[in-house]
């Protein structure tokens, strides 16, 4: 397979800056995702790896050759499109095999690879179908046969399960999942889904407006987000963000915004927040770390709030409580067996071992 470098990458479509300085390592045989919203650059980054975009800037590397001026077609590598770019009159078989007829490959060498390909996606039976004699997610694995069998050092995914339905994205993702550890690829993953992100990468890239955020495992991406961007990107529900004052009292920093008064742990952030008293910061919470007073044995005067039930979302095993307090909207996760009502008042908790700090005006992290 392959170890790929990408060094300060940029890309300009006339005066618009769709990617800029993009660092990234991406190790042999890693699965590496890069996740965020349309029109972040995530794709472009793509599609210059490929050589189907040249870089306005920077250095694109494989393994050790700099392939900026190579042609796609040399670069060694293979790409599964979004729309699955079947030929509708090719059957399946024709389809993963007319990569390897126009290198001239032989008959026979062709035939293994192509049923070498359709036993590891279970897609024996259908390569003599059309594609429009395949379901959706049978087309998708037609696509992913196509460039399995090149052998390439590279597999470049361009959110390949968008056009699936919800419960065969499940499906795929554990299939790519299997796929990637039966292959041992090093594969370029992008998808608009952080569900997607989570659930297949050894290493996720999130970015936002042409840069990259941060770049960690997903465990750490989540648990640590850098910028208030990454912690309400990552998590669904998504986390929830509060503004509240910085205040010096008695018994040390509080969060205030008049409706509430919370204390963050002072050994985790009291040096991070003395610079901050008398302003303003924002506290984000992930759904799942605030509890129904009810039913938790956390609760002190220094992490409880009064907030009212607006909404009750009954998702099978859970609930999800949409929450008022002041002007703070937010939203808890608690059992679906909790009788809350719709127009309640209720005491939640909030886990402040969990809680996130950032700044108000840069949006970063505190720690």
């Amino acid at each position: 397979m392959a170890y790929i470098r990408l060094k300060n990458l940029s890309k300009k479509f006339g005066e618009v800056s769709a990617v800029k300085d993009v660092k990234l390592e991406i190790k042999d045989r890693e699965f590496c995702v890069l996740v965020g919203p349309s029109g972040c650059g995530k794709s472009t980054t793509l599609r210059m790896v490929a050589g189907l975009e040249y870089a306005t800037e920077g250095e694109i590397w494989i393994d050790d050759i700099l392939v900026n001026d190579i042609p796609p077609k040399d670069r060694d590598i293979a790409m599964v499109f979004q729309n699955y770019a079947l030929y509708p009159h090719m059957t399946s078989f024709n389809n993963m095999a007319l990569g390897l007829k126009l290198r001239k490959y032989s008959k026979e060498e062709i035939s293994k690879r192509v049923n070498d390909a359709a036993d590891i996606l279970a897609m024996k039976k259908f390569l003599g179908r059309l594609p429009k004699e395949l379901s959706g997610g049978q087309r998708q694995r037609v696509a992913v046969g196509r460039a399995i069998v090149r052998k390439p050092k590279v597999f470049l995914f361009d959110e390949p399960l968008s056009n699936l339905d919800a419960k065969l994205r499940v499906q795929m993702r554990a299939e790519l999942k299997k796929l990637h550890s039966r292959l041992q690829a090093t594969i370029i993953y992008v998808t608009h889904d952080q569900v997607e992100a989570m659930t297949l990468g050894d290493k996720i890239i999130v970015m936002h407006e042409g840069k990259i955020q941060q770049t960690g495992d997903p465990l750490t991406v989540y648990d640590h987000p850098a910028n208030k961007f990454v912690a309400g990107f990552i998590g669904s529900p998504p986390m929830n963000f509060l503004k509240a004052e910085v205040m010096m009292k008695d018994s040390g920093l509080w969060l205030d915004d008049g409706k509430f008064e919370i204390k963050p742990p002072d050994e985790i952030y009291g040096t991070a927040l003395k610079k901050y008293i008398g302003k303003e910061v924002i506290l984000g919470i992930r759904p799942e770390h605030i509890y129904d007073k009810l039913y938790s044995s956390m609760g002190t005067t220094e992490n409880t709030l009064a907030a009212t039930v607006d909404v009750v979302e009954l998702l099978g095993n859970e609930k999800v409580l949409h929450l008022t307090n002041g002007n703070n909207n937010f939203h808890c996760v608690v059992n679906a067996h909790n009788q809350v009502e719709e127009n309640q008042d209720i005491d939640v908790v909030f886990n402040m071992e969990r809680i996130h700090i950032f700044d108000k005006e840069t949006e970063e992290k505190l720690i």
